[in-house]
């Protein structure tokens, strides 16, 4: 006797379809990221996170958390760094930038995608460096680096966070 297997709802696939289309995007922004030339070493714009934040107010925290590591996943997949120091180093960022902003986005109320985006911004830019510090350089003298990207990062974090800002009242506006 076969087992039918129960339809899923119809808000069941459209919360699925939407968590795709984010990660769509933010694999496409990381794979344009990585053509762009660089600030500074291991900065980005972090355009990617746009999705990232997308997903944290209309899909909730654990979307937003598994968008993160599967964006880096896949877009490391595309651009042939998957399991490279460049891997490890983006996905430290990632993973500390994701649980940064679920964090402000759980703990400190009223907080705006802005502010959000910010710390994750430091988060991420932090978290880099102590990895490539610990597992890869290991020189002290490289946090010399890190104030001038800090305030780079600052700078990103506020414009990715106003842009996600700006698409989540539109989204609304068009319901």
């Amino acid at each position: 006797m076969s087992r039918s297997i129960p339809r899923p709802s119809l808000p069941a696939l459209e919360q699925k379809a939407t968590w795709l289309s984010l990660l769509l995007l933010a694999v496409s922004l990381h794979v344009f990221e990585a053509a762009l030339p660089s600030l500074g070493p291991w900065f980005k714009p972090g355009l990617a996170n746009i999705a990232t934040l997308l997903a944290l107010v209309l899909l909730g925290p654990s979307a937003a958390a598994m968008l993160a590591v599967w964006r880096v996943i896949v877009g490391s997949f595309l651009i042939g760094t998957l399991l490279t120091p460049t891997f490890i180093i983006s996905l430290a960022g990632g993973v500390a930038a994701a649980i940064a902003m679920l964090a402000a986005w759980r703990l400190l109320p009223g907080i705006t995608l802005i502010g959000v985006s910010l710390i994750g911004a430091l988060a991420h830019m932090t978290a880099q460096f102590v990895t490539v510090e610990s597992l890869f350089i290991h020189q002290q003298a490289l946090y010399y680096l890190l104030p001038p990207l800090l305030l780079l990062s600052v700078v990103t974090g506020w414009i990715n966070g106003g842009l996600a800002a700006y698409i989540v009242s539109q989204l609304e506006e068009s319901d």
